[in-house]
């Protein structure tokens, strides 16, 4: 066992100076459910452990109808399941979120622990992508926001630098008569990783489609934005020919891989049933909104 040190900062200035100073040899810790697993696995081996559950910033959670949610990093996912205000305006980020792991996980775990990741099976990565979600980053040169589409970028690799620190999550408010869902498929019922895993969010005016946005999970290399089937759907009759249509075009951009948890065939088919299903779930509560 390698020596480590532990750091605790109680402000954002003092986190990102720790994390400045070690640069890759420092890394962050919110709740540890991935972080501690790595380091037992010697997979990642960092000589300071920066814990951010000190700092407000991180584990804020604040609703504004006009401006939106603005989400901590470091806000536990037990928070956000039981946020009666969330799981109004958010119910597909709260199905998301409550996926991860048992209850006892989901007391220590975060969205953004679980976006830094970088797993291409990440179950929040999806939701947050269909809800049009950016990271808010926060380092030695400044501040950036980067769309949670383009935040991972391979497997366990995302756009942060040495010394940067996310410090929430900015979703937009979601419009009248709109709504999200997320659903995934796992090979037993709890406690697993996501074989496909489909985030979606549409806005209806009538019978018609006025916006929509579609994440995927665990279909390829990171997660993906489905761009051209949410486009498609755009303009349309919201009908069971749109529905098809839009998850057609999300199989074609998936890529995904044969593992020991499925064929990459069987994942192609899992795309398009679980589209099919989320936009169908998403549709009935946005009808209700």
């Amino acid at each position: 066992m390698h020596e480590i040190h532990y750091e605790a900062p109680t402000s954002l200035e003092q986190a990102v100076g720790i994390l400045a100073k070690h640069g890759d040899s420092a890394r962050p810790i919110c709740g540890g459910t991935d972080l501690l697993i790595q380091m037992r696995a010697g997979v990642r081996r960092p000589h300071y452990v920066v814990d951010v559950k000190h700092i407000a910033a991180l584990t804020g959670i604040a609703f504004d109808p006009k401006s939106g949610l603005r989400l901590g990093a470091a806000a536990p996912c037990i928070e956000i399941f039981e946020n009666a205000t969330l799981r109004r305006h958010y119910p597909g980020l709260v199905e998301a979120a409550h996926l991860i792991g048992s209850l006892q996980i989901q007391s220590r775990a975060s969205v953004g622990g679980n976006l830094c990741n970088g797993s291409p099976a990440a179950d929040t990565t999806p939701a947050l992508i269909a809800l049009g979600a950016v990271a808010r980053l926060v380092g030695p040169k400044g501040e950036r926001q980067v769309k949670v589409e383009e935040f991972v970028v391979s497997p366990g690799r995302t756009v942060i630098q040495p010394g940067e620190l996310l410090v929430e999550l900015l979703i937009p408010p979601p419009p009248p008569h709109s709504a999200d869902a997320y659903i995934r498929f796992i090979p037993r019922n709890e406690m697993d990783i996501a074989v496909v895993g489909i985030g979606a969010a549409i806005t209806l005016e009538g019978d018609r489609c006025t916006a929509a946005r579609i994440g995927m999970g665990a279909v390829a290399p990171t997660p993906l934005f489905a761009a051209k089937a949410s486009q498609a759907l755009v303009g349309k009759k919201f009908d069971a020919v749109a529905i098809e249509n839009a998850a057609q075009l999300a199989i074609e951009q998936a890529s995904p891989i044969d593992d020991m948890r499925g064929t990459a065939e069987f994942r192609r088919h899992l795309v398009g049933v679980l589209t099919r299903r989320t936009l169908e779930r998403a549709a009935e509560r946005a009808r209700r909104n």
